[in-house]
């Protein structure tokens, strides 16, 4: 399988030097593409304020280029967005989402309580980060949190119409139904962190952080406990060198991948 690392959304949050991306990840297989999150798209890039509400606008800063767009990205590599077959979701926060619309003939993964918070918000919070127009026309196929371990973690595998070697590996905390995607490529084993953490630092021993970033966990974490522990697990998973570890946002590890 080949891999490709997308940068589907630049964003220039406060006090964040150099701002954050939307890392996102285009798989070509022998079943047709996958992609993992989608950033931003083409309805965000046209229409901002339908599903990007004004606080999240101020705080995120998003550039919203119609050239960043998964689609976009998708033909320019010579494909149709219905060459994307199946759309794997760490979460359904809006700058993961909001591509979706832009895929209408493939399938979106994401684990039940993931769904579920969506469809059912609990709190102001919880309807804030999840816009209902990013789910309109989209089929979504649900998986539950479990299956064989992972290098210590669970991980739902025989996704139906992947490769084995296309995993979902339930990271809870950031959100109910948050998940990491792991990629067998061709120099081992690669794991999409979606939001398990922000900074490159916080999975780097001894662990950094950066303020605001820290801030911008706590304010958008969901079971607080999970998230951390996952964070140190990701943490041993690194410095065992049994795959390469990176988030959805760290634009420095997108860098070094891409």
């Amino acid at each position: 399988m080949k891999v490709h690392h997308l940068n589907c959304a630049t964003m220039r949050p406060p006090l964040v030097a150099g701002g954050i991306v939307a890392h996102c990840l285009l798989i070509e297989t022998d079943r047709g593409l996958v992609l993992v999150d989608t950033g931003f798209g083409t309805h965000e890039v046209s229409d901002p304020e339908a599903t990007i509400d004004g606080l999240s606008r101020r705080l995120l800063k998003p550039v919203l280029d119609i050239e960043e767009t998964a689609v976009h990205q998708v033909r320019k590599r010579g494909y149709t967005a219905d060459d994307v077959r199946h759309v794997l979701l760490t979460h359904l926060d809006m700058d993961h989402a909001g591509g979706l619309r832009d895929f209408p003939k493939a399938t979106v993964h994401v684990l039940d309580t993931e769904l579920a918070a969506a469809t059912n918000p609990k709190g102001v919070k919880e309807r804030a980060r999840y816009p209902k127009a990013q789910r309109e026309g989209v089929t979504f196929r649900t998986h539950t949190a479990q299956g064989e371990a992972w290098f210590g973690f669970e991980a739902v595998r025989d996704v139906p119409g992947l490769p084995d070697d296309i995993l979902m590996v339930p990271l809870i905390g950031h959100t109910r139904g948050h998940t990491g995607i792991a990629v067998k490529g061709d120099d081992g084993w690669l794991l999409h962190a979606g939001d398990a953490y922000f900074y490159r630092g916080e999975v780097e021993t001894p662990p950094s952080t950066i303020l605001a970033l820290r801030i911008t966990a706590r304010q958008t974490e969901t079971i607080r406990e999970q998230r951390l522990s996952n964070v140190q697990r990701l943490r041993e998973l690194k410095e065992r060198g049994e795959a390469e570890v990176f988030c959805a946002h760290d634009p420095v590890e997108l860098a070094r991948l891409a």
